[in-house]
């Protein structure tokens, strides 16, 4: 497969018109397109950490599973974990997740919660701080902040997790007919994806593949801590409503491997150098992937896991509007064994288990 690579430095024009609207308040210093012939492709937009130029870089190349060279999956692998060691955040394109299918599920979400508040409550998340558990939680519930250290009032948004097989007291809204199937379907393309990055992770870490794959074999079926959400940012039409330092969400680090997001509507933004924080603007047709504390553990900071929050808007138009997104966040199995792949004792082995009940604990309220 032949790639051919178009660079620009401060060139506006590289940038379709789209895309530079989404970020026009950023300094964009450098974007470079690389495209390939292939039925998949990846793209990452790079916010750069300390001792790296500050940039912005948009990459296109071959994310194809199948037909694809060894020098093509080196070349994606090199691309993907320069961006996951350099920043922590990729976007993914043609990953095989079709615009309709995060479209059915934003549809059928949304019809969730238009529910009278009784009816959503018959869904409400167990209050178990131990383990990740399926249901809805109202406004103010969660407070991710905790997992960063940092002292914000609870989140300003309401979500519905999708953690399966379930369990005890745990069971699918019927008054939204298609929600379980939509569900079920969008959470098994989102574990096909991720298996697919995770086997350039493993790559990219020079381990062997199938080991490290067959950590996460029980997702979806097992003992594993593994979620879908779909979470709703409401409209703040009165921002008397927003105590003193909220957030719709808190900074924070992801506590799995790595997760995917789906968002419709800017209000993301990624730390960077200085505890800064710069816009990831939704592009159509793109996945966010980004990896979490789990994955950073395993590496012993190979991989850095990087904050993120949603603000809420400064202008009233923008808090007139609501927000969505989907996130698949990716786990490890339960009974795995958490410690250093490269032999080191940077952190002290503990069982995926006791590592997710750790992190749970400091986020609900």
């Amino acid at each position: 497969m032949e790639l051919v690579v178009v660079s620009a430095i401060d060139n506006d024009d590289m940038c379709s018109a789209q895309v530079r609207h989404q970020v026009t308040q950023q300094k964009v210093l450098s974007r470079q397109w690389i495209t390939a012939n292939g039925e998949s492709t990846f793209l990452h937009l790079n916010f750069c950490r300390p001792g790296y130029r500050k940039r912005w870089v948009v990459t296109l190349g071959s994310l194809t599973s199948r037909n694809i060279s060894e020098a093509d999956l080196e070349a994606l692998t090199e691309e993907l974990m320069h961006s996951f060691t350099t920043s922590g955040f990729a976007y993914l394109k043609n990953t095989g997740i079709s615009e309709e299918q995060v479209d059915a599920m934003y549809d059928v979400t949304d019809r969730f919660y238009a529910l009278p508040a009784e009816i959503k409550e018959k869904y409400a998340r167990a209050n178990d701080r131990d383990r990740e558990r399926q249901g809805w939680e109202c406004v103010e519930r969660e407070s991710v902040g905790g997992l960063s250290g940092s002292n914000r009032p609870a989140d300003l948004k309401e979500y519905f997790g999708i953690k399966i097989p379930l369990i005890e007291d745990e069971s699918w809204p019927y008054e939204v007919p298609e929600f379980e199937e939509t569900c079920l379907n969008f959470y098994g393309a989102c574990k096909s994806l991720t298996f697919r990055v995770m086997e350039l992770v493993a790559r990219g870490l020079g381990i062997e593949v199938a080991g490290f794959l067959d950590m996460f074999k029980h997702m979806g079926t097992g003992p594993n801590g593994t979620s879908l959400r779909s979470t709703r940012y409401p409209p703040i039409p009165d921002p008397e409503v927003v105590k003193e330092n909220q957030l719709r969400c808190a900074e924070h680090t992801d506590i799995g491997c790595v997760t995917l997001l789906f968002q419709d509507r800017p209000g993301l933004e990624v730390c960077t150098e200085g505890d800064n924080y710069v816009l990831a603007p939704p592009i159509p047709g793109t996945v966010v992937v980004n990896i979490g504390d789990m994955l950073q553990w395993w590496t012993a900071d190979k991989l850095v896991s990087t904050k993120y929050r949603v603000n809420i808007p400064e202008t009233a138009e923008g808090r007139g509007k609501g927000r969505r997104s989907i996130a698949f966040f990716a786990k490890a199995d339960s009974d795995v064994q958490l410690k250093c792949l490269d032999g080191s004792d940077k952190y002290k082995p503990m069982l995926v288990r006791e590592y997710h009940k750790m992190k749970l604990r400091t986020t609900y309220i």
